[in-house]
């Protein structure tokens, strides 16, 4: 039969890369997990950070399907802890980075 997308897939082929989020970049399992291991966060933290279950995080993480809104939840959440997602490009692959920090704060 045909190949299994997840929410985050077909949202991201659909779309072809543009921009749905802040950062324009829609986020990927790979990217939460980065994302939530860079923060120094647990399965735990992000899911009481995002309103969620540590099952839906947990859920996400091994490529399942979610809610395209609680996705998007906790890409918010994520992104407001100092996350930017970086979508794929010609110079490379989908990944994450911090933020700068503002300075004279």
């Amino acid at each position: 039969m045909g190949s299994r997308f997840t929410t985050w897939e077909t949202t991201f082929a659909a779309q072809n890369g543009q921009a749905n989020s802040q950062q324009g970049c829609e986020m990927n399992f790979m990217q939460c997990k980065l994302a939530r291991v860079s923060l120094g966060w647990g399965v735990r933290e992000l899911a009481l950070a995002a309103n969620v279950s540590t099952q839906t995080i947990s859920r996400l993480e091994a490529g399942g399907q979610l809610r395209p809104s609680t996705v998007d939840g906790i890409r918010k959440v994520l992104e407001d802890a100092g996350i930017e997602f970086i979508a794929e490009s010609d110079d490379g692959g989908v990944g994450i980075r911090l933020k700068a920090r503002s300075s004279g704060t």
